[in-house]
């Protein structure tokens, strides 16, 4: 059996206070000591007293409020829209292959592009020609932007790139890639970078385009990960098995990334 010689993690950490998420939908986590739940152990056992157990302290643990789609996590096809172009029901996140959550990766430095821009299919193309690289079914393909420089500000909630339905169909359809990451908030660009562009053109389906690109071609991507720009282009694995929730439109993971120098 091969051991990784370099394990990198991809993930963030859940805390209170890191900004990663809208202040709607951040999480919330109550840290509890062993002092404060000796009593509760200590019921569990009848004449027992908190003072009996050692140094008079029990179990720690943390009440954790949080959705499916905070810190570091995989968004499931249901996530995206009920049904796919064929009126199939999406899959949710216990129902996907955990073969699709294992498996060579390949990472494209899209640092240069303004935050905002919407990725298109040449950029991909151009990105494989300069890392020498070919797309094989199934690859992970992670995708580094400027926003995660900007982890844990205001600013990450506005910082990165969209990958527009175009070139996400171009990895997932195309290609047959089925799993994606970005170090942003979301796959597509920032809200708040599209507001102008939907003030001008009213079109509801250019916001979320590389999400729905999910209902042509159903597809998972991981979202808010991290320490991409430490990765080599290519040549190593990624492990982000997510939390096994049932019917859920996504899951939390720890992304790692292996070497086997």
């Amino acid at each position: 059996m091969q051991i990784p010689t370099k394990i990198v993690d991809l993930s963030m950490a859940l805390d209170n206070d890191t900004v990663v998420d809208p202040e709607i939908m951040r999480p919330k986590i109550q840290y509890v000591n062993q002092e404060e739940n000796a009593e509760a152990m200590a019921s569990f056992f009848p004449g027992m007293k908190a003072v009996d157990l050692p140094d008079g302290e029990g179990w720690a643990w943390e009440i954790v409020t949080l959705t499916t789609h905070n810190g570091t996590h995989i968004d499931a096809p249901w996530h995206y829209h009920s049904h796919d172009k064929d009126g199939n029901p999406m899959q949710t996140i216990d129902d996907l292959p955990l073969s699709w959550f294992y498996r060579p990766a390949v990472k494209f430095d899209f640092r240069h592009f303004d935050d905002g821009y919407i990725v298109q299919p040449s950029d991909i193309e151009a990105e494989l020609k300069r890392i020498d690289y070919e797309l094989q079914p199934l690859d992970i393909v992670l995708v580094n932007t400027r926003a995660s420089e900007y982890y844990g500000t205001e600013e990450y909630l506005t910082r990165g790139i969209g990958m527009g339905k175009d070139a996400t169909l171009y990895l997932t359809r195309d290609h047959g890639v089925r799993v994606t990451g970005i170090d942003a908030w979301g796959w597509d660009a920032p809200f708040a970078l599209q507001q102008e562009t939907y003030a001008r053109d009213k079109d509801a389906h250019a916001v979320w385009q590389g999400h729905w690109a999910g209902i042509e071609q159903p597809y998972c991507h991981m979202e808010k990960l991290l320490n991409l720009e430490t990765l080599p282009d290519h040549g190593f694995m990624v492990s982000c098995m997510p939390w096994k929730i049932k019917g859920a439109s996504g899951g939390w993971i720890r992304c790692v990334a292996m070497m086997f120098d």
